[in-house]
């Protein structure tokens, strides 16, 4: 195995992890964004009350997201897997 396999290796890697991780990084900077906006029009200062909704934002985003994710992991494994025989040979 070449230092650049080992690179490429690493690079679909966090190319997987970052697509995986992007929709429910995006829900989550969403429903922040949204009560941001609430916050301020209301004057209400309250650091906890973006918890519960960005919780919630992030739950539903993996219910519909879910499946989609776990077909991208199991993709790139399965490559990785089948990939080990020509990185050994």
């Amino acid at each position: 195995m070449t230092p650049t396999t080992v690179v490429e290796i690493g690079r679909q890697a966090l190319e997987v992890t970052l697509l995986i991780s992007a929709p429910l990084f995006i829900a989550a900077l969403v429903t922040g964004l949204i009560i941001s906006i609430f916050q301020a029009a209301t004057q209400i200062n309250e650091a906890t009350l973006s918890f519960v909704p960005k919780l919630i934002a992030i739950f539903l985003t993996l219910i519909v997201a879910g499946p989609w994710m776990i077909t991208v992991m199991t993709d790139y494994i399965r490559r990785l897997y089948e990939a080990i025989p020509s990185m050994i040979g």
